[in-house]
């Protein structure tokens, strides 16, 4: 079987567009699978999403149920010692072009630092400059000493972490930490 889950139902009407794959509206926490993958991957950085401890713990035990026993959690987030906020300026927008040949700006500015948590907005003009998009975020930048003991204390058991995504080291230079956990 072979499902994927969002909270966005934007995003989950565009991945309705591949009908061989289960969508759910929902988040890992909400969703009630039983035991029945052996692998759940989070991408995206989706993550850093998890702001709090509570937030954290309620996702890895919602991935946890969702896993058979040896089953293994992938994904990444970004090594907070790469402080990759500081280019989330304006003057590091980059462009996209989305679905449909539109050419889009895209930039960020980031609100406020406060330990390991990062407030900023991101925007998305048209070639006109006129907003297409705006939203306000939030991300949590756990280092790997915090991140391993909240996932031991979730029951699992990290197989494998790395530093980018070409299986590098994990070091304290790393702009990545890749992490594959099992349950």
């Amino acid at each position: 079987m072979l499902a994927g889950i969002d909270p966005n139902p934007a995003y989950l009407a565009r991945a309705r567009r591949r009908d061989d794959i289960e969508w759910v509206l929902g988040t890992a926490s909400t969703t009630p699978w039983e035991q029945d993958f052996d692998l759940a991957v989070m991408t995206g950085h989706a993550f850093q999403c998890l702001v709090d401890d509570g937030e954290i713990r309620a996702g890895l035990a919602g991935v946890r149920a969702a896993l058979r026993e040896g089953g293994r959690f992938a994904f990444e987030t970004r090594h907070p010692q790469a402080h990759a906020w500081e280019d989330w300026t304006p003057a590091h927008a980059s462009e996209v072009v989305d679905a449909g040949g539109r050419l889009l700006r895209v930039s960020h500015e980031v609100e406020s630092v406060v330990d390991d948590v990062v407030t900023f907005t991101e925007t998305v003009t048209d070639a006109s400059g006129a907003a297409v998009h705006y939203e306000r975020q939030v991300l949590r930048f756990l280092g790997p000493e915090v991140l391993n003991r909240l996932l031991r204390e979730a029951g699992f058991r990290l197989d494998e972490q790395y530093g980018d995504w070409h299986g590098g080291p994990l070091t304290p230079d790393s702009r990545e930490i890749v992490t594959v956990a099992r349950r």
